[in-house]
């Protein structure tokens, strides 16, 4: 190097490597010799065992990631007295953030174990450091990776253009019909829970009908993942919003849905499914994942693909 300067060091090295003929292999070689140390320090087995010992996955409230504005609005904002707002102080956020960071931990550590069986295979480079909606690269193809689940919104969607009511309406009308009380004042999610859970107990085969809906439009989705896609990109929050081409990683637990997120932790289901993909995925086939999307009236063009991970 001719300077001391850091920035111009880059600049230097940068045109060094430019111009020599094995750069991209030697760059290669490093950052994947740096990814197999990071694999080599991170205890999997130990990682694996601690999710494990979370048992209820509960964010308790509708925040889910943005609890700054859960506590400024229901509480610092919605509060004048202050022997209230000390009082909820030791109940409510009390659980809100205890729930709320549980629920991050989870969700961090799975994320970094999920991210590492990508990694390991030959097909994908690794990023080093904190690049912007880049997680890695496949085939020299830049991915950002997104964990989730079935989106209920999605489900909610399917339905009404089945022309059917919505899961709690029908739930209700089976309600209804076999004079079945439930707790209206309840949450959604209750009243959803009590109803089947009364239908199923009765030996109701409506019990079952939430759940074979689910099935199918779960089916349609594997069979034509591109709605589902664009309707993945299209639903993100404004604050959250991207269009870089994505990998997601759908789980799902069709026998308990609510239960999909311990899949996160499940490697040994995960891992197939994600080698599976990696193995067939071609760079040259990039053209049949391009997704068009819409969002705040502007469209947009990117490549993403769904990998579905399906416990039965």
């Amino acid at each position: 190097m001719t300077t001391s300067k850091l920035q111009d060091q880059f600049r230097e090295l940068y045109t060094l490597l430019q111009s020599h003929p094995e750069a991209h292999s030697w760059l290669e070689q490093f950052i994947r010799e740096e990814n197999r140390q990071l694999a080599l320090a991170l205890p999997v087995e130990q990682l694996v065992s601690e999710l494990y010992k979370l048992r209820v996955f509960d964010w308790g409230g509708s925040y889910q990631n943005d609890l700054d504005r859960y506590l400024v609005n229901n509480f610092i904002k919605a509060i004048s007295s202050f022997e209230e707002i000390s009082k909820k102080i030791d109940t409510e956020i009390h659980v809100s953030v205890t729930n709320y960071v549980l629920c991050s931990w989870y969700n961090n550590w799975s994320s970094i174990l999920i991210e590492h069986l990508f990694k390991e295979h030959p097909k994908v480079l690794p990023t080093i450091g904190m690049i912007k909606k880049v997680d890695f690269f496949v085939d020299q193809v830049p991915f950002d990776l997104k964990v989730t689940y079935l989106p209920t919104g999605y489900i909610a969607q399917q339905r009404k253009q089945q022309g059917l009511k919505t899961e709690l309406s029908e739930l209700k009308q089976y309600a209804k019909q076999y004079g079945i009380h439930f707790d209206a004042k309840a949450d959604d999610d209750t009243v959803a829970y009590e109803i089947t859970q009364k239908l199923s107990d009765a030996g109701k085969e409506e019990s079952l009908a939430i759940t074979k809906g689910r099935h199918r439009i779960l089916t349609e989705a594997i069979a034509n993942p591109t709605p589902l896609i664009r309707w993945l990109y299209e639903n993100q929050g404004d604050r959250r919003f991207d269009a870089a081409n994505r990998i997601f990683l759908i789980l799902v637990d069709t026998v308990h849905w609510n239960d999909s997120w311990q899949l996160k932790r499940n490697l040994n289901l995960l891992k197939p499914s994600i080698e599976g993909w990696l193995n067939t995925f071609r760079r040259e086939q990039l053209a049949g994942l391009q997704i068009e999307f819409n969002f705040t009236k502007k469209t947009y063009r990117c490549f993403a693909d769904i990998i579905f991970v399906v416990k039965r």
